[in-house]
This record gives structure tokens, C-alpha cells and sequence, in this order.
């Protein structure tokens, strides 16, 4: 299964982000206090002077008659290039734009995430108030031709993209009917925040990015679960690539009273700790989930609650990105993003190209959820769902249970079922056998021999009546696709 998701498309713009918003004049003349340090105003004027002539030279002579604006964009990516950083960047005013409007998740299109499987192109979900779910598009629908156009593959998606105030047609498939729907494309400005509470009172709040007003969000979330009771929360911050600094360190503010956010490091070397003075103590278990897509601000974050024993974390180790950046305004209306800091967790942990490891390391999407439930003190639960869908307890949240039906057989993901029994899973290659130790100790092996193991899409995936048959309090249903799992 291909995820097609608008924000997972935005992630990988944003990716691996930090940013602190200074005044473009203040910082400049920083940069030039810096820079004089053991240099000659002589020997800056002889650079400076050295760099004009060769444009001028090279303007007024070269037989291939460059632009010089292309010859001065030439040379500034060459100097970004020779420091070898990643995340420094030089944006047109153009260029700006979209990057901001990628941090607070701002696009056009009709509103949907999608993803492709077994050839065919599903709606995934339909944002809220999007042109999407005023045209009368829904969650399952599977999407089989776009303005005319038959979908051929992942690739076919990208015709729903375009400019805003235009026109898409999209045909679909539903319930057996074919169904066209003509949708205007519109900007859609994609929430940051979803919450949820269970009715064990667990409450729940997905972070998709630390923009610039997701602090706000957050605030209001937090305090309408606080309101209904909330006694443990599960933080999800899988999949944000980070924002900006600012916004993490006032969300901390909710769960720390008084501590270190991170340290931070400039050219001097010196740590300096950057604290929280003011904040609150949340008073509630928390269970942080990570994936490897948890980047800069979402590490600040998690890497705070963690040492200031806050919380716990779960999930995939993150993606070690531990360097800010500044974006610095320039006198042409262009800008900067250049890379003027590294930090540390408050335990002074560097994990730049390493990242956070979590306290339960845990591989599938649904288990990691499940196991963040059961960490924060849920005791029974009622998973159901199916290639697109998925809830806990009554509640939907974003994800899927995956299952592979082949006759009578039906298989569930190998990690999804360990999870429920608050166990692990390993892979005996020899004897091709997965083993399943539970919450108990106990140990039960499922071999390939005996058909109890498939693999698709580097999953393994267990045969759901001989899971059941060694873990009888496990119950489950299955009909129209879907799968529902149950605990005592």
C-alpha cells in the first residue's frame, strides 16, 4: 500500500525544521561583528572587491551571455554548497512563501488524502469543510478516472493538483456504483492539531506540525480534554517535521513547570540552556509516540519531556536532525535559512544524524498506537478497521488494519497481535518461525511451513485463527473487510 497523503507531501518539504524568526537587521549585524573577528575591514574590501570584478569580467565578456541575476544566484548557492549543510537555503520571495506556507500547511488543491492499493486509487479522508466533502466525495471512495483520464497508478493523483479556483472532475467507485463529482480547487489549510479523548477518559492529540499558531491549538485542546476528565494523555507527533522553535517550546510549557528545554550551541561553543520558567505541570501520564519522520522541533519536544521525566516515549527512533535555523530577510526581498545553531536534550544528548530512541521501540503504525493506549493506562480495547480505517474503543484515528485473506485464512500484521498481548515479536530464521513473547513471558512460534505466515510489503502478517488458538482471550470478528480485534 502506497500512502499518497497532501501532508505527508508537505513533510518532505518541511522536514527536519527548526526555525527561530529573527530581525533580518538585528541578526546581520551579528553575523558582521562575527566575521570581523581577526579579519581586516582591508582584506573585506579586497574580497568583496575581488567578487565584483569577476561578475563585471564575466557580464560584460563571456561569449555565452549569462544573466548576471543568474550568475549572483550561482554564486550564492556555490557558498551554501561549500558548507556542506543540508538545511541552509537562499529563497526568492516566491520560494519564501511556499516554504512558510508548507510549515503551516497551506495548499490548493480539493482537500483529500489518498492512497494506492492493489491498482487502485482510494480517498483515504476528506478534510473538514474542504471542496472535497461540499462536492460530496467520502473516505473509501475509489477514485477510477480524473477529468476523464482512467488512474493507472500513485502517479495519476497528481491531476487533481492545480490552481485555485479551477475545476476537477472526479469519477469514483462506491458501493458498486460509478459516481463523478466536479470539485473547484481551493486553498486548504490542513489542521494542526486532532484530539480525541476514550472513554477510559486516555486523551489523545496528534501534532502535524509546530506552525505558527499550533501552539494556540494545542492550548485549546488540551484544556477541552483536561474539562472532560483526561487522566493520561498520548502525544502523537509522527510525521511532523518540525516548525518553529517558539511554538515547541510553549506547548512544553504546558507540561513543564520549571526546567530545561534544550541547550544550545553557536560558534563560540558555549551551551547555553534555554529554559521554561513560567509553565505548568501537566499532573497526567503522558506517552509520547515517534517515528523516523519526528524531526527537529518534534525532537526539541519529545527530547524535553523525556529527560525532565515527563513522559514516556514509544514508537521508531527519530530522525536525528539537531541544528536551527535563522531566516534572514535580505535587502532584495529574498531570504536566507542559514543553520546558526546546534542543541542538545537537557541530558546535553547530541543526536544530529542519530535521533531520539524511544523508550518501547515499535515498528507498525497501529501497534505503536495500541501500545501508546495500553502504556497510558487503557485496559481493554476494541480495535477495528481495515486497509483505510481505524478506531479504538468507538473512536476513529488516523491509520489502518491491515489484513491478507487468501480462502478461509485471514492474516493480521505480526506486530498489530503482539501488541495486544503487551508483547514482542521476533523472526527465527532458521527455522523460519516468527516468536511472539507476550506481556507474560510466555513464548509461541508460527511457522511458514504451516501457512501461520505470510509477508507482503516487508510486513510479516499471522494467520488470525492460530494467533487465537494460543491467545484465546483475543477476540475477533471479520465481515465486509473488516477486522475487528478485541482484549478482556
Amino acid at each position: 500500500m502506497i500512502k499518497l497523503s497532501i501532508r505527508n507531501a508537505l513533510i518532505s518539504t518541511t522536514l527536519t525544521l527548526s526555525l527561530l524568526l529573527l530581525p533580518g537587521a538585528a541578526f546581520a549585524a551579528d553575523s558582521q561583528q562575527t566575521a570581523t573577528t581577526g579579519t581586516t575591514e582591508a582584506t573585506q574590501a579586497s574580497d568583496t572587491q575581488l567578487i565584483q570584478e569577476v561578475l563585471d569580467y564575466i557580464s560584460a565578456h563571456n561569449v555565452s551571455g549569462v544573466k548576471r541575476e543568474e550568475l549572483i544566484r550561482a554564486a550564492i548557492e556555490g557558498m551554501i554548497y561549500q558548507l556542506d549543510d543540508p538545511y541552509t537555503s537562499y529563497f526568492t520571495a516566491d520560494e519564501l512563501k511556499q516554504f512558510q506556507d508548507s510549515i503551516n500547511q497551506d495548499y490548493v488543491g480539493i482537500g483529500v488524502t489518498l492512497y494506492f492499493d492493489n491498482n487502485k486509487l482510494y480517498v483515504d479522508s476528506v478534510i473538514s469543510g474542504s471542496p472535497a466533502e461540499k462536492s460530496g466525495l467520502k473516505a473509501g471512495d475509489v477514485i477510477t478516472r480524473i477529468n476523464g483520464e482512467a488512474v493507472t497508478g500513485p502517479d495519476t493523483a497528481a491531476g487533481l493538483a492545480g490552481e485555485e479556483n479551477t475545476q476537477v472532475t472526479v469519477t469514483v467507485q462506491r458501493s458498486g456504483k460509478t459516481l463523478s463529482f466536479s470539485v473547484t480547487r481551493a486553498e486548504i489549510f490542513l489542521p494542526t492539531v486532532n484530539a480525541a479523548i476514550t472513554d477510559s477518559k486516555i486523551g489523545y492529540i496528534q501534532l502535524t506540525s509546530f506552525a505558527e499558531n499550533a501552539d494556540e491549538d494545542f492550548a485549546d485542546a488540551l484544556s477541552k480534554l483536561q474539562a472532560s476528565g483526561m487522566k493520561s494523555l498520548v502525544l502523537d507527533l509522527r510525521d511532523n517535521g518540525g516548525g518553529y522553535i517558539d511554538t515547541a517550546n510553549n506547548i512544553a510549557k504546558h507540561f513543564i513547570d520549571k526546567g530545561i528545554l534544550m541547550y544550545t550551541q553557536d560558534q563560540s561553543g558555549l551551551l547555553v540552556p534555554q529554559t521554561i520558567t513560567d509553565g505548568v505541570k501537566i499532573g497526567v501520564p503522558v506517552v509520547v509516540v515517534t517515528n523516523e519522520n519526528s524531526a527537529s522541533a518534534s525532537e526539541i519536544l519529545t527530547g524535553a519531556l523525556r529527560d525532565n521525566h515527563v513522559a514516556t516515549t514509544v514508537g521508531t527512533t527519530t530522525y536525528g536532525k539537531a541544528r536551527i535555523q535563522n531566516v534572514i530577510s535580505l535587502s532584495n526581498g529574498d531570504a536566507l535559512k542559514l543553520t546558526t545553531e546546534k542543541y542538545l536534550t537537557p541530558s546535553k544528548e547530541d543526536f544530529n544524524k542519530i535521533g531520539l530512541k524511544p523508550d518501547f521501540e515499535v515498528k507498525n503504525s497501529t501497534a505503536q498506537l495500541i501500545t501508546a493506549f495500553s502504556l497510558a493506562g487503557m485496559k481493554t480495547m476494541k480495535i477495528s478497521g481495515d486497509n483505510h480505517s481505524l478506531s479504538v474503543n468507538g473512536k476513529s484515528f488516523s491509520g489502518t488494519l491491515d489484513t491478507i485473506k487468501k480462502g478461509s485464512s485471514i492474516y493480521v500484521p505480526a506486530r498489530v497481535l503482539t501488541s495486544l498481548v503487551l508483547g514482542e515479536v521476533a523472526w527465527n530464521a532458521k527455522d523460519k518461525k516468527i516468536i511472539v513473547t507476550d506481556g507474560r513471558g510466555q513464548r509461541n512460534g508460527f511457522t511458514v511451513a504451516s501457512n501461520q505466515v505470510v509477508f507482503q510489503n516487508q510486513e510479516s502478517y499471522i494467520e488470525i485463527h492460530a494467533f487465537v488458538k494460543k491467545y484465546p482471550s483475543l477476540k475477533w470478528s471479520y465481515s465486509q473487510n473488516k477486522l475487528t480485534l478485541s482484549t478482556p
